[in-house]
């Protein structure tokens, strides 16, 4: 098998397995890690090539729980939880990145996509699990959609039957409690739009005559 082969079939390019293969402790040291991200997966339903898991995995699967390719869960100082409780799904798409302290938890169905990144000590969950004025009975489950692109801050908390459009970026300390369009930027409690991160094209900000000589006189 040729290297072209090779490198198609592990998703590494030409260039970086002819310089895995130059130096044989970074390949050993590459796939014990990647073995060892595997076995700390090993709860998990279905788990995409190239898994980097740093720290402590916690998994509680009880439905459907899928990890993309070329994810990386960073877990060094505090673990992450994944949880699926009977009968729902957790779906991670490639190239995600979730941080230290990070919990999800799907009671019916969260899914996040590609290029997701999830910020310390953040809270994902499609259930209050209670149900207020009675504490006892069991809360309402409804679909968490993260798409692809998204950004959330530290300490995020994402609140069932939420949808979080691409591209969008939740500031740190937010309370999603409903829907984020595509590319918007929000932010408080409950989140809030601040601003859009994708300006229409030609758009400028133009500072006036009077903003420019205050600032002159600061």
């Amino acid at each position: 098998m040729g290297v072209q082969a090779v490198s198609s079939r592990f998703g590494i390019s030409d260039a970086g397995l002819k310089r895995l293969i130059r130096n044989p402790f970074r390949s050993a040291a590459l796939a014990w890690q990647l073995a060892a991200s595997a076995w700390k997966a090993r709860g998990c339903t279905r788990v995409g090539r190239f898994l980097c898991v740093e720290g402590r995995l916690i998994i509680k699967n009880r439905g459907v729980l899928r990890l993309g390719e070329r994810m990386r869960i960073h877990a060094d100082h505090v673990p992450v939880e994944l949880a699926v409780l009977e009968g729902a799904l957790l779906e991670i798409g490639d190239r995600s990145f979730i941080n230290s302290g990070v919990s999800i938890c799907a009671s019916s169905c969260v899914r996040i996509g590609s290029n997701v990144a999830i910020g310390n000590y953040s809270l994902i969950m499609d259930t209050d699990f209670h149900t207020p004025g009675d504490h006892t009975q069991p809360g309402v489950s409804r679909p968490v959609i993260i798409e692809d692109g998204v950004w959330l801050g530290a300490r995020v908390t994402v609140l069932k039957g939420v949808t979080i459009g691409q591209g969008a970026t939740v500031a740190a300390g937010a309370v999603v409690t409903r829907d984020v369009a595509p590319n918007a930027v929000v932010g408080g409690i409950p989140a809030r739009p601040l601003r859009s991160s994708t300006p229409p094209a030609g758009a400028a900000e133009s500072i006036s005559e009077s903003q420019i000589s205050s600032k002159r006189l600061n």
